[in-house]
């Protein structure tokens, strides 16, 4: 092995190693913050849905109802159906968690967060979305919100979070 090469591989090395350590202070501050939180609902759907939308006007209807039921909004931090439910909760003077990741676009965290945690790495992100929640409602939307559908059901099926209520909304 040349030495371009083995100079190569520990520049990866220790690329890795910073990496490993960025991956755990994500999973450090999702745990310290969110374990003292208490019941929380965690709301997936569309950033692109509009706040005139049937469907924005019902997430945050429906984390107003969450709160008023004693539980607090765990969403992704973004616009459309997150900012919704951060919203609803807002309107309660109540817990409102965003989750945000950040990405080359779009991302921007809503103004109706009382509690933001930012993440790099998607999977330390989806996390948290299930740690601490206690129940998950899905309404429209796209990859994003496919993916974490699917990821949630697959943790319940394979047991690797308790069985949890899961309610799909906003579509006949």
């Amino acid at each position: 092995m040349n030495s371009t090469s083995q100079n190569g591989s520990y520049a990866a090395s220790q690329e890795d190693t910073w990496r490993l350590f960025r991956i755990m202070a994500e999973f450090v501050e999702g745990f310290e913050t969110l374990s003292r939180i208490g019941p929380c609902i965690t709301v997936f759907g569309s950033a692109r849905t509009k706040p005139n939308h049937k469907y924005y006007t019902m997430a945050v209807e429906v984390a107003r109802l969450a709160v008023r039921n004693g539980y607090g909004v765990i969403t992704g931090g973004g616009p459309g159906i997150m900012e919704a439910a951060n919203r609803g909760a807002c309107l309660e003077h109540c817990t409102s968690i965003g989750l945000n990741i950040q990405l080359p676009f779009e991302q921007k965290a809503n103004r109706y967060i009382k509690k933001l945690i930012n993440f790099r790495h998607f999977f330390c992100r989806k996390v948290m979305f299930l740690k601490y929640t206690s129940a998950v409602i899905i309404l429209p939307g796209g990859f994003g919100t496919m993916d974490e559908l699917l990821e949630t059901l697959t943790l319940v099926q394979t047991q690797q979070v308790a069985s949890l209520p899961l309610i799909l909304m906003g579509s006949s």
